[in-house]
């Protein structure tokens, strides 16, 4: 009896010993070797967001860099609304949340926060009512940036146009509409330190690196998550779903991240959101690069671009096919309704070889989303539409979801991956009606 409760309490240590380690697992920069330099110290004083060329700005110009850099106005500004006045619907499994307003608005934005509140909320998710906010926010990526950039960031929002605008009320079901639980999740997977310089990497990499994870928060978009929704980063960068789109792999695996993209594409995807024989940034990558990255430095993209190449590279396994090819591909194009549609809504545009007689960015040839085999973005770009707004494009592919039904989308689809992609998709109009559910644009 003894020994069999020796090997009981093993086996349950041992279970909650790997529970732990499944759940809890590494930091964002814990793949980085060496000693890190808390911001305290005299070697990190001084880092910040903001580039050299704007180091002696005016605060709100600051700010306006910063606010850029941690992509605010795509999260809180609703299609067709006012700048930061929010309202966007996130549309997650178990409900939708809604972005608060952080205009100056006194009674419905952020106009009567201190300092103090502001800081909390940024690098505790915790709002001035002491209720805590959904990791939708990435609070957990903003608590490494400094102080001062966060409150330059808030001098910005200050100088803004107001906008008197309530935020939905979310539409949550139990227990996940609970608040109290996410103490328990800030916990877990919000440590609520500061950015600590890496004194055996290079000043650009450390540059990158606080872009990266304390202002841009890439890995909220493309790194899988674990059950507890927090960062899986033994897989950081691999590839997951953000807001019903695929945010791709982003680590140098060759066969389906970045390991086969040049520096000059990477620096071209980055700052204009297309690279030819890779494509063209749509969903929320589309609206990343107009909103933020596009508004980068070239120093500030390359630093970017250098610290994404020291990630360990991982493989998606999504990215396999789940049938064998042969069978996916005589499937897909013997969808004649689906060729059809192609050539008389899509070949104006992208060209019956995915090359477009248009324009660069409407090329469909190379682009990761035809190789994706659940053709998830394909689905999204064509129910939802494609809206690019930048200084080297302001171009708009229409929403054909209202026009065509969830079978003849799904058609359309595993045509154009099965024509023009490397990975026949086989989705169903099933597919369909759960992707139209979780996107938008």
């Amino acid at each position: 009896m003894k020994r069999l409760g020796i090997l009981v309490l093993v086996v349950v240590v041992s279970a909650v010993a790997f529970g732990a380690w499944s759940i809890l697992g590494p930091g964002p920069l814990g793949f980085a070797a060496g000693k890190t330099v808390p911001l305290t110290s005299g070697q990190a004083q001084g880092l910040s967001g903001v580039p050299v060329s704007l180091a002696s700005a005016a605060l709100r110009v600051r700010g306006e860099y910063l606010a850029r850099a941690a992509d605010c106005e795509s999260c809180h500004t609703a299609k067709g609304g006012r700048a930061f006045a929010g309202g966007v619907a996130f549309n997650l499994p178990f409900g939708t949340l809604y972005s608060p307003n952080i205009t100056p608005d006194r009674r419905t934005g952020i106009g009567a926060w201190s300092d103090a509140q502001f800081l909390n909320a940024l690098h505790q998710g915790v709002a001035p009512d002491g209720s805590h906010y959904y990791p939708a926010f990435p609070f957990a990526a903003y608590s490494l940036m400094t102080e001062t950039d966060a409150l330059a960031i808030k001098a910005y929002l200050m100088s803004v146009p107001p906008v008197q605008a309530a935020t939905p009320p979310n539409t949550l079901r139990f227990p996940f509409n609970q608040r109290a639980l996410l103490r328990l999740w800030s916990v877990l997977f919000n440590p609520g330190r500061r950015f600590e310089r890496d004194p055996g990497r290079t000043p650009q990499w450390n540059r990158g690196a606080y872009l990266a994870e304390a202002l841009g928060h890439c890995g909220d978009c493309h790194t899988p998550r674990n059950l507890l929704e927090g960062l899986d980063n033994r897989r950081k960068f691999a590839g997951a779903v953000a807001s019903g789109w695929k945010a791709f792999n982003i680590t140098p695996d060759r066969r389906t991240g970045i390991g086969e993209w040049d520096d000059e594409a990477l620096v071209r995807y980055l700052s204009v959101g297309h690279a030819a024989g890779h494509g063209t940034a749509s969903g929320p990558m589309g609206e990343a690069v107009d909103h933020s990255l596009s508004h980068l430095t070239p120093g500030d993209i390359a630093a970017l671009v250098a610290y994404m190449r020291s990630v360990p590279a991982r493989f998606d396994a999504s990215m396999r096919a789940p049938q064998a090819r042969a069978a996916r591909e005589a499937g897909a194009l013997a969808s004649r309704q689906g060729e059809l549609i192609y050539a008389g809504a899509c070949a104006s545009c992208h060209g019956l070889d995915g090359q477009s007689p248009v324009m660069a960015f409407a090329t469909l040839a190379g682009s990761r989303a035809l190789h994706d085999p659940s053709a998830r973005n394909v689905v999204q770009a064509v129910v939802w539409g494609v809206r690019r707004q930048t200084a080297d494009i302001d171009a708009e592919m229409p929403a054909f979801g209202s026009g065509y039904s969830n079978v003849e989308i799904a058609a359309v689809a595993n045509y154009v991956t099965a024509r023009l992609g490397a990975t026949p998709s086989a989705v169903t109009a099933t597919d369909v009606a759960r992707m139209r559910s979780e996107g938008s644009q």
